[in-house]
């Protein structure tokens, strides 16, 4: 070498330093199981709200999603999303699944810090860790 010395530990705290904070963290990414319960011929998402603030989405976009994966009707009673017909747990928690696999996680990366950017008539999944762009197929 030309007379440059690297010492690893500072090159590593200079790297570690020009992270955003949020690739600092070490907690996993984890989503409530939604809590299902049935009321009639209604099905109720009692913590939809807790579900839709840890994906970090907006409630009526993932609800949109869900109506359209079940085939039913929405509404809203505070927190909690009621969905017309009677669903299961598992057949809820598989739709909410998918949504994160094609909707939050980056493909490249898979980390949760995405947003969804609509442009025109294309739908992208925008990584904000790794910075891909990736189309998806709109809901």
């Amino acid at each position: 070498m030309s007379g440059f010395k690297f010492d690893y530990e500072s090159m590593l705290d200079e790297a570690y330093s020009r992270l955003p904070s949020k690739l600092k963290s070490t907690g996993r990414f984890e989503v409530p199981r939604p809590r299902v319960e049935a009321a009639g011929k209604r099905t109720i998402i009692l913590n939809f709200k807790q579900i839709a603030e840890a994906m970090n989405r907006d409630e009526k976009e993932l609800a949109n999603y869900l109506v359209r994966e079940l085939g039913t009707a929405p509404s809203f009673e505070g927190d909690n999303l009621v969905l017309q017909g009677r669903f299961s747990q598992q057949s809820v928690e598989r739709a909410i699944n998918t949504y994160i696999r094609d909707y939050v996680v980056c493909p490249v990366c898979k980390r949760p810090d995405t947003v969804l950017v609509k442009e025109k008539k294309f739908l992208f999944l925008v990584c904000q860790a790794c910075g891909a762009r990736s189309s998806v197929r709109p809901y």
